[in-house]
């Protein structure tokens, strides 16, 4: 990982698309205005039907479902498959050998595994193995996704329905817990509402991958033995994730071909459409809508949200020319590894900031309630400081 001058700027001479950056950076603020503010500042206006709806929106859905929150993840691994084709098509017009790139793309994804892991053993007496942070499952998918960027369209679609055909059918044969199992060796409640009857393969830490994670986690030297994660979460779920990327993968190719504007809005919002519609079918028929462990039915619904998210910020920014609201984004978006990692160690700086200078200094005019809000601003004061000196931190 280094800090320099971006070469590419998000000019509209430079090639590069500015919405491609406003709805990185999207992503990216939601993200710290969420972990750093508007969560906790909701908790103080209960019965506000505003600040109820921000409360929700800024909530997982404990399993089937979704909200906007859950959106999240999904556009910051889409976003990751839509660069690739721009960031590898630098690369060979600088001259980069295919072995330097193969060399870029290992070096990359071990890069985003381990930052992963470092930033989640935060608080932790020793190094904390978990590949469940959006980055190392990032990483550990990266350089699969790279084998289908360039190839035919088909060949991509085939390799993306293959990945989620296989970790579906993988599911759906491992065998169910027994009548007289207790699921609270699991970690699951008495008042769960457990998936029945063939959907009960994607029930809570009982299923497949669940089970991988107690083998593969316990390989690790660890504060405890590991037994559940207590959301659910897999590491397995890079797997199917990775069709994620490969949608992405589609959409930067889509933008770089020389089909017309119009031409390319047009397929965004045809593959937006198409892939809420079978998202649905299949998580009635297939399996279950759950982000917590990236069904193959949530791969695809949440293609079709990122789909037309970022067919409004190439219509309203590219197409339509509205580009200075979009600034505030653009500075988060291209320095978005700086954003994700003071989201995960704001407490740290913040209360390292708090010793020197008071412990009030991120209180603001309208007390305690907002202090995470406006270290959030304090952290985007940063970025922008960043961006103006065109100090960006690339991996």
């Amino acid at each position: 990982m280094n800090s320099r001058t971006s070469s590419v700027s998000s000019s509209p001479t430079s090639g590069r698309l500015m919405s491609l950056d406003a709805y990185r950076g999207f992503i990216m603020f939601i993200l710290v205005a969420e972990a750093f503010g508007l969560g906790a500042t909701a908790d103080h206006f209960n019965g506000s039907p505003f600040w109820d709806f921000i409360d929700r929106q800024l909530s997982h859905i404990p399993w089937v479902g979704c909200v906007f929150w859950d959106l999240i993840q999904p556009s910051f691994m889409f976003m990751v498959g839509v660069a690739m084709p721009y960031s590898y098509a630098s690369r060979r017009a600088r001259g980069n050998s295919t072995r330097q790139i193969w060399f870029h793309v290992i070096k990359r994804a071990l890069i985003l595994i381990l930052l992963g892991i470092f930033l989640r053993s935060n608080h932790h007496s020793q190094t904390n193995f978990t590949f469940v942070d959006v980055i190392t499952q990032i990483g550990l998918g990266y350089a699969f996704v790279y084998l289908v960027l360039g190839r035919r369209f088909w060949v991509q679609l085939g390799t993306l329905v293959g990945i989620l055909f296989c970790y579906w059918l993988a599911f759906a044969m491992f065998p169910l817990p027994g009548p007289d199992f207790d699921y609270s060796k699991v970690g699951v409640g008495e008042d769960w509402e457990h998936l029945t009857g063939f959907f009960a393969h994607w029930d809570k830490n009982t299923n497949l991958a669940h089970y991988f994670d107690v083998w593969f986690l316990n390989l690790f030297p660890r504060e405890r033995p590991f037994e559940y994660y207590g959301g659910g979460y897999l590491t397995l779920s890079f797997i199917p994730s990775m069709g994620t990327m490969i949608f992405g993968v589609l959409a930067g190719e889509l933008l770089r071909s020389p089909k017309t504007a119009s031409q390319k809005l047009a397929h965004l919002l045809f593959w937006g459409l198409g892939c809420l519609a079978v998202g649905v079918l299949l998580g009635m028929t297939v399996c279950p809508i759950v982000k917590r462990i990236w069904t193959p039915s949530w791969t695809v619904y949440a293609a079709g949200w990122t789909f037309l998210m970022l067919a409004a910020f190439y219509w309203i920014i590219d197409l339509k020319g509205h580009r200075k609201w979009a600034f505030p984004f653009v500075v988060v978006g291209m320095n978005s590894i700086f954003f994700y990692c003071s989201r995960l160690t704001f407490r740290w700086w913040g209360e390292t900031l708090k010793t020197h200078l008071g412990q009030g200094i991120f209180d603001g005019p309208f007390g305690p309630m907002w202090e995470e809000t406006s270290f959030a601003l304090f952290i985007l004061a940063i970025g922008y400081w960043m961006y103006k000196n065109r100090v960006f931190i690339r991996i």
